[in-house]
């Protein structure tokens, strides 16, 4: 007892209780898959609570320092009551709103099982074991102190267990302080249900809709250019006008609404009425309440395609071992679980992670479950490694109805992460696979800046050329993509009678209250989407430089290089005339070799003349130039005492929309360095143009941008241009990337000593090239009728057969369902 208690006493200054605000990781080893059920058990560092599966937790000693831990080793076993039960015992409970937080969303079947559980503390280096029941003997003090150390973490929440409360219940946003005052202006502005266009930009994807005035404007821009051109945040700082709503998600139960004054998603309970006003009768778009008969019906319109893409009437061979491994869904994660399956199946992201696992754990942070090398090369070794691919089981058997099921791995802690912040995929509702497969290459991208980067396998340059009609003068372009998105022209189906006739009977059978009609889908050849997305498009409005005007153009978009992994999304979701989501239900026969050679694009052709290179103005000929701002309202301002010219610029930027809304525009800029400074009105120029200078950028910023991978110029411009705020100017970097590199490599040429240049200047995106040649390896299938419900499976070429991943199972395929995908990969084909 000398010898424990001595030990104890030794550490008893690093045990700590774990308060409100601390994590204690009792579920998840930090490094691995490992929890209390696995044979090791799981050990929570009793300073730091993280927790360590028995191959990490010596290092964790190792390098921290920290020597005691709880060891919690638990035992799942069938409940005596159902191992006695019989067929005449009661129906089980129903899921309750407590059910919601278990894997896989309302999963009751562990009701069947309890645990055992063993409960230590382990002191090292001298792995001395105490059992929870032998402080007796100790010091009252350091008994006190260790048993309510021991209890409080045993009975705390765990993180993962907070994460995923807060990922359901946080769903509950909080109702914008706008949403019972949003003034909007009588402008006569009317929302067509498609064909949506920034107001600003080309842009005809991640649009939002502000509810003030009617305005739509792209979203917030990435690294690469992708995502947005930053228009709708922009046009909120001009205007202060607050609510945004994202078009594509608007349906009868609400819409993704943002508010740009909170910096939140948010609830309006008046968004019927707030669309209303600009023609979107969101009500209208739901019909009465459907009968049995009718909700089984719409469920019987898509058991074909869920049967065909999970291969259901198929009996398959379960696949177990290393890349073999299946993911648990931890409530809607399915989308996450495709994607990763298919990336950690490419060796590029096998190297950068997996192959330097042990590299990237030593380097690892503090707290290594903050850490984005960190969980994301743990989640490759879990699938990779085969340690987890084994049947699931209960008392060493197999269940019948489990045939194929393995234990898998539960990702929470990399689901966790790379959702956080990010006001979709930190909820556990169901996303769009392409936009987490692009949010997550975003993520790579800012975590490998200065680093190999494995996502240059599906990077390449995009060639645009825009051609205006009236001068014939032509001007050429070039971004970055990761996405071929090709559309899908319901005109070209080869089988329209059939679709014709199919639409007929169904209109007939739902006037009868008849089952429908056995389902007929379009089948468009895949010819004629690389057609439709080769072809010219026209653009209106555009700014000619070579007429100085507005004209028409015509935009050809071409492949200026062709990357190692080509992936393809095709653009089945699209809305109705009455607004409706729907999804196409369309039969594309994808190729299993591919050549998109004729695609390339040539650069500027023997014959055509290029456009001069001038900047747009600011104020195009047809903008009004001077505002008419109401006196009345910025007499009220300056009577609060606000410097005049700081009250024309807020009753200027809300549009004369009245003294409230100027209000609160003037209370959300007071910090604006140029705040009290004239209002100069774009393309204008006068006394009042200079910026009052803000304080210099703290160290502290500038070194968190610089370790980031930026040069120190870069760093101080970024924060500069976002009044010091470190936030806004991580935004801002990554959204000006190309510009910044442009301008690095400028200073390059233009003479700045070499060891500026290796020290401070960035590698710009690299691009890899080689022929258009490429084979079929994976492709991801969607079921359901939209990206914001149903079910994500993926098929991966493996050792020369198909393989399905299907959340926790895993088997050999037999009949792919290699038409109704929506996101293929294609590998090059060497030459």
């Amino acid at each position: 007892m000398a010898e424990l208690s001595e030990a104890l006493l030794s550490v008893l200054p690093s045990i700590r209780v774990p308060k409100a605000g601390d994590r204690v990781h009792k579920d998840e080893c930090a490094f691995s898959f490992d929890t209390p059920e696995s044979d090791g058990g799981l050990y929570i560092c009793m300073n730091t609570f993280l927790g360590f599966g028995k191959q990490y937790v010596e290092k964790h000693f190792q390098k921290t320092g920290q020597r005691v831990y709880l060891h919690l080793k638990r035992t799942r076993k069938l409940k005596e009551e159902d191992a006695n039960s019989s067929a005449g015992d009661p129906p089980r409970k129903k899921p309750t709103r407590l059910a919601i937080g278990v894997e896989g969303g309302f999963d009751i079947t562990e009701e069947k099982f309890e645990y055992d559980e063993d409960v230590k503390i382990v002191i090292f280096p001298e792995h001395l074991d105490i059992p929870r029941d032998g402080l007796e003997g100790l010091p009252d003090m350091v008994r006190d102190r260790i048993a309510s150390a021991v209890e409080a973490i045993l009975t705390a929440d765990s993180a993962s267990r907070k994460q995923e409360v807060q990922a359901w219940d946080g769903e509950v946003r909080r109702v914008s302080k706008h949403a019972f005052s949003l003034h909007q202006l009588q402008n006569d502005v009317r929302i067509p249900p498609c064909g949506w266009k920034c107001s600003k930009c080309d842009m005809r994807e991640n649009l939002w809709l502000n509810m003030t005035d009617g305005a739509i404007l792209c979203g917030r821009r990435y690294f690469d250019g992708s995502g947005g051109n930053n228009h709708a945040v922009e046009h909120y700082r001009e205007t202060g006008y607050p609510l945004a709503v994202k078009l594509g998600t608007i349906t009868p139960d609400g819409a993704d609404v943002y508010s740009y004054d909170e910096d939140d998603m948010v609830l309006d309970p008046n968004l019927a009425e707030h669309l209303a006003h600009f023609g979107i009768d969101m009500l209208k778009m739901q019909k009465t309440d459907k009968t049995m008969t009718e909700l089984e019906i719409d469920m019987n319109q898509r058991i074909g395609e869920w049967e065909l893409i999970q291969e259901s009437g198929v009996q398959l061979k379960p696949l177990y071992g290393p890349g073999y491994t299946g993911i648990r869904n931890l409530g809607n994660s399915c989308y996450l679980n495709s994607v990763v399956q298919v990336l950690f199946s490419i060796p590029d992201f096998q190297r950068k992670y997996v192959d330097k696992l042990e590299k990237i754990f030593q380097s690892a942070p503090s707290d290594p479950t903050q850490d984005f090398s960190t969980q994301v090369a743990k989640l490759g070794h879990g699938l990779l490694s085969g340690e987890y691919s084994k049947p699931a089981s209960a008392d060493g058997e197999q269940q019948p109805d489990q045939k194929g099921l393995q234990n898998g791995i539960a990702p929470r802690m990399f689901k966790s992460l790379i959702g956080k912040g990010h006001p979709e995929f930190s909820t556990n509702r169901q996303q769009d696979a392409q936009e987490f497969f692009l949010h997550f290459i975003n993520m790579v991208e800012r975590n490998c800046r200065s680093s190999e980067n494995p996502n240059e396998v599906f990077r390449f340059l995009v060639e645009e050329k825009l051609k205006c009609l009236a001068t014939e003068k032509v001007k050429y372009t070039q971004r970055v993509d990761y996405i071929m998105q090709l559309p899908v022209p319901m005109d070209a189906a080869l089988n329209k009678d059939e679709l014709l006739e199919y639409e007929e009977k169904k209109r007939q059978a739902e006037e009868e209250k008849q089952p429908l009609p056995e389902l007929v889908r379009a089948k468009v050849p895949f010819s004629s989407c690389l057609e439709a997305y080769g072809a010219p498009e026209q653009v209106d409005d555009f700014w000619s430089t070579a007429l100085q005007a507005k004209s028409v153009a015509l935009k050809t978009t071409r492949f200026a290089s062709f990357p190692d992994y080509l992936v393809i999304q095709i653009k089945k979701f699209t809305f109705g005339l009455d607004w409706v989501p729907k999804k196409l239900d369309v039969s594309i026969e994808m190729p299993e070799e591919l050549d998109i050679s004729a695609l390339q694009g040539t650069g500027l052709q023997d014959g055509e003349e290029e456009m001069p290179d001038i900047a747009p103005p600011l104020v195009t000929p047809d903008e009004p130039k001077a505002p008419m701002l109401d006196e009345s309202v910025i007499i009220q301002l300056v009577e609060m005492g606000f410097p005049m010219d700081a009250c024309r610029k807020a009753v200027y930027y809300t549009g004369n929309s009245g003294v409230e809304a100027a209000m609160n525009w003037v209370m959300s800029h007071m910090d604006d360095p140029d705040f009290a400074n004239p209002l100069v009105l774009p393309g204008s120029s006068g006394p009042g143009s200079t910026i009052t200078c803000p304080d210099p950028p703290s160290e502290d910023s500038v070194a968190t941008i610089v370790s980031m991978g930026f040069s120190r110029d870069q760093a101080m411009k970024a924060l500069r241009a976002t009044n010091n705020s470190l936030e806004r100017a991580v935004d801002w970097i990554f959204s000006h990337i190309d510009d910044l590199d442009a301008e690095a490599a400028m200073d390059i040429s233009e003479g700045r000593s070499a060891a500026e240049s290796i020290s401070e200047v960035p590698v710009g995106p690299k691009v890899r090239d080689g022929p258009g040649k490429y084979q079929l390896f994976a492709f991801i299938s969607h079921m359901g009728t939209s990206t914001m419900c149903g079910h994500y499976v993926c098929h991966i070429k493996k050792d020369g057969r198909w393989v399905i991943y299907n959340d926790q199972k895993v088997c050999a395929s037999e009949k792919p369902p290699k038409d109704l995908g929506y996101i293929y990969f294609y590998q090059r084909i060497p030459s």
